[in-house]
């Protein structure tokens, strides 16, 4: 199911709905763009969300951009594990409900 190629398809999901997705674009533009948080940081944090919402598309596109916006390896490593602290640790709190 996962292929890059399938990213060609968004100019047709463009054409269909082009108001919603150019408001939708221009969004996730602002939204990584350098403010309070530099612009590496957010591209850190969306990669962190990309590997715990498990989008491989995300995963891909946001690592790029880290790592064009300076990343190292051990930033992402890093941004690796604190996903899979947040994961874990809602796995924990999710557990309480299964407690009598």
């Amino acid at each position: 199911m996962y292929d890059m190629q399938n990213l060609a398809k968004l100019s047709h999901l463009g054409e269909l709905a082009p108001e919603a997705f150019k408001a939708f674009v221009a969004f996730d533009q602002a939204a990584v763009k350098d403010g309070a948080i530099p612009h590496k940081y957010k591209e850190l944090i969306a990669v962190a969300v990309a590997l715990t919402t498990q989008c491989v598309y995300c995963i891909q596109i946001h690592t790029a951009s880290a790592r064009k916006a300076g990343a190292t390896d051990r930033e992402l490593a890093e941004a690796t594990l604190v996903a899979a602290a947040l994961r874990a640790g809602a796995a924990m709190t999710h557990g309480t409900h299964a407690m009598g």
